[in-house]
Parts: C-alpha cells; structure tokens; sequence
C-alpha cells in the first residue's frame, strides 16, 4: 500500500493574526476599560499557542497614527521573557504595545482641535499588514 503524501504543513497547526485597537480616544468612550479587554484578550491568545507549539501569533496595533507589529512568536527574541515572574508572551507584548503607544502618541499633531470628534483608527492599514504577514508566512512555506 502507498503511504500517504506528506503535507508541508499539518492541518492542526494555524496562523493567528489579531489587529488590537489602541485609539484612546475611542476607550475612553467605550464601556470596558482597555485593560480589562486586554486581559481577555491575553488569556485567549495563551490558549492558542497552547493548543499546539506550531501555532503561530502575529499582533498588530493600531492607533490613531500609526500601525505597527507589536508580537510574533516565530521571532527569536519573543522566545524569552526579560522578566521571570511573567510569560514571554505576556511581557514582550506588553512592552512592544507600551512603546507603540508611546510613538502614536508622539506623532499626533498638538495643534489639532479634535474637541467633540472621536479620531478614527488606521484599521485598514493595520488589515493591509496583516494580509501581506499572511501572504509572506504563506510564501514561505510554500517555497522553503
């Protein structure tokens, strides 16, 4: 009897790629605390790479001026935590959406008068990156 083909990649193993919105102007409007959403979102993000060690988690936030990858867990650096009382995934996330936050907050314009008006988020860049990740991981599979 033949063997089965072998597949180059496995059907239990899957790409994850989560856009986060950090617009604080929206936050504040909103009925849930960012923090509280964020700890949600965390927790689901751990069971997904629990779920098999293939499993791989791309983050991207956004915010009122820019987009930004804040997490990859195929990256070598996201591997170890720089603090041991917390997980990698957690720490490295938090760190990297803290300075994203800080260099949105850098770029927005002094000057503007947003009194009464809610800025938007840059939600179609942030699902233009995350399609050209999935494109990229996806080319890369199939070619190496």
């Amino acid at each position: 009897m033949p063997s089965a083909p072998s597949k180059l990649y496995a059907d239990d193993v899957s790409l994850l790629v989560v856009t986060l919105d950090t617009n604080p102007f929206f936050w504040s409007t909103f009925s849930v605390p960012f923090s509280d959403f964020l700890s949600q979102v965390l927790a689901f993000l751990n069971s997904i790479l629990l779920l098999s060690q293939l499993n791989q988690l791309v983050v991207i936030a956004t915010g009122c001026n820019s987009c930004g990858y804040v997490y990859d867990s195929a990256s070598s650096k996201n591997l170890v935590s720089p603090t041991a009382s917390m997980p990698a995934l957690y720490s490295n996330l938090l760190h990297n959406l803290e300075q994203f936050v800080a260099r949105d907050q850098k770029l927005a314009k002094p000057d503007h008068d947003t009194r009464g008006i809610v800025p938007a988020s840059l939600l179609s860049g942030a699902l233009s990156m995350a399609l050209c990740c999935i494109l990229l991981i996806d080319y890369y599979i199939l070619h190496f």
